[in-house]
């Protein structure tokens, strides 16, 4: 026997508003992750809304939910992958940046790989207070700014500072490629 109309919705809200309370999410922030608007997001949990099933696929892979699942409260498989091909990617002056964290990890805990055309340059303002950045040279060579201090890291290196204050990573006259790790105090 299939389920009435209001107890599909109450469901869906309770299991969408768990989801993102147990990882840690703001209104905002699964709204920035999703591209599903606050309003909507929060009339979806309050039940005020029917989402289409768009709207709950962007929600459900934000909040890395089993889509399939969602209403039989179904636990997501044990290892949770994300294909080469889903990945979200930022371009940015040059600059490709992947976002291999999970999307409850924003501004705890955020890893990216990062693909430097020549000559590149990611700048970036300060974050919060006690931030630092961890940077990996994959290929090629990238010169680090953090403040005053500058550094030039080949393949190999490694780089730590504060990025709590405005900081910049730039490539030289060729290609680089590098994974950052971003972490919150």
């Amino acid at each position: 026997m299939m389920a009435d109309r209001s107890d599909i919705h109450d469901r869906l809200a309770a299991s969408l508003r768990a989801a993102r309370k147990a990882r840690g999410l703001s209104l905002d922030a699964i709204a920035k992750l999703s591209g599903v608007s606050r309003s909507m997001v929060s009339q979806i949990e309050r039940g005020e809304s029917s989402p289409t099933v768009a709207t709950l696929w962007a929600l459900t892979q934000a909040l890395q939910l089993d889509f399939a699942g969602l209403l039989e409260g179904r636990p997501a498989p044990g290892i949770e992958v994300t294909r080469a091909g889903t990945t979200p990617v930022i371009q940015r002056s040059g600059v490709t940046i992947r976002i291999l964290s999970a999307p409850e990890s924003v501004g705890r805990h955020e890893v990216y790989d990062l693909t430097f055309a020549p000559a590149a340059r990611l700048l970036s303002e300060s974050h919060s207070p006690g931030c630092r950045e961890h940077l990996t040279v994959l290929e090629g060579r990238l010169s680090v700014r953090s403040g005053d201090a500058v550094e030039t890291l080949g393949a190999g290196d490694v780089a730590r500072y504060p990025a709590d204050r405005p900081h910049e990573i730039a490539a030289e006259d060729a290609a680089a490629r590098a994974i950052l790790i971003v972490q919150d105090s």
